[in-house]
């Protein structure tokens, strides 16, 4: 009596890894666990406090170490973030992207410690979740407060 199957897995158990599959890619497309929301809302509390106070050498602190690897800040750009002063920052909205990871858009007041201008900034602040040190990180580096000027 030899296989019926000729060696393929049963159509039941293909069918059963199928589904497996969709359930898992569906729950990872559902966003972060609710431990994970808890984590995360910590961790924007905390980047948005040091950013808010401009303490922008703690800010990096939270930010995804790939993107300081590959995008180090340069000693002018550390300078221009001593020359500014964060005046207001304001979640505007945001999401999480299907990727599983977060984005938040922000409104933030910047103003000038030279000249007391002050003007409104829009950036974007995405969020992932790095499952082997168990927290977020923010990927898209410091925000650009000169809007590539």
């Amino acid at each position: 009596m030899g296989d019926r199957t000729g060696g393929r897995m049963p159509r039941l158990v293909q069918i059963a890894i199928v589904m497996l599959l969709l359930v898992a890619g569906a729950a990872a497309a559902a966003g972060p666990t609710r431990s994970q929301r808890t984590k995360l809302l910590q961790f924007q509390d905390g980047y948005a406090a040091a950013v808010r106070w401009s303490e922008f050498e703690r800010a990096l602190e939270f930010v995804d170490p790939e993107q300081q690897r590959t995008q180090p800040l340069s000693d002018l750009q550390r300078e221009r973030y001593r020359q500014v002063q964060v005046s207001s920052y304001r979640e505007s909205g945001g999401g999480v992207l299907p990727d599983g990871s977060v984005e938040r858009r922000i409104e933030m007041g910047v103003i000038n410690r030279n000249t007391q201008a002050e003007r409104q900034v829009q950036v974007r602040e995405r969020w992932r979740w790095d499952p082997a040190a168990k927290r977020w990180w923010q990927t898209q580096g410091l925000p650009d407060l000169w809007q590539g000027q």
